[in-house]
């Protein structure tokens, strides 16, 4: 597989004093479901006061990886973060997007978004769909900035009672 240099470019004043790195972008394999399960949990871990709990166990990311992938970024301290994709038809859907939190702030979440479209666009996709959680606020927003449009909503359909009221906001972003 060929693989994608990420340079960090923009670093938010909180997260100046990271060393810059050399990342680099791979396909995760099951070996990196441990790590995956972590960097996941970590980076989830704002949605504690909405579901209580971690999102998922190394187990959780064995299943994902039946129907589709993780883009993963690293470097030689280990995974920086990651996003699922996951053919379907001619949509990719994309999920999961995971920042190591000491990088969150510095780009590699719309750098991971990049790669994700990147890779449905060689797989022919002609859109990108996703959903989040209402109670996230500030997800919507970020999704906008990088070109997505709410769809439509649903009722949550995870195993997990939520402690506050929210549904799921679907967004999706044209490729063509």
């Amino acid at each position: 597989m060929q693989r994608v240099r990420l340079e960090t470019h923009s670093m938010s004043a909180a997260n100046a004093a990271l060393p810059e790195s050399n990342l680099r972008m791979r396909l995760a394999s099951s070996e990196d479901a441990g790590a995956l399960a972590r960097l996941i949990n970590a980076a989830f871990v704002v949605e504690r006061p909405i579901f209580g709990g971690d999102r998922i166990d190394p187990n959780g990311v064995r299943t994902y990886m039946q129907t589709g992938k993780f883009l993963v970024a690293e470097d030689a301290s280990g995974l920086a973060g990651c996003v699922y994709v996951e053919l379907r038809g001619d949509h990719g859907y994309i999920g999961l997007l995971s920042v190591d939190p000491p990088r969150q702030g510095t780009g590699l979440g719309r750098k991971l978004m990049d790669a994700a479209e990147q890779f449905f666009r060689e797989a022919g996709c002609v859109a990108v769909d996703l959903r989040v959680v209402s109670a996230r606020e500030p997800l919507p927003p970020f999704y906008r900035h990088l070109g997505y449009t709410e769809s439509h909503t649903s009722p949550l359909t995870i195993p997990v009672q939520p402690r506050v009221p929210c549904h799921f906001i679907h967004m999706t972003k044209s490729l063509i």
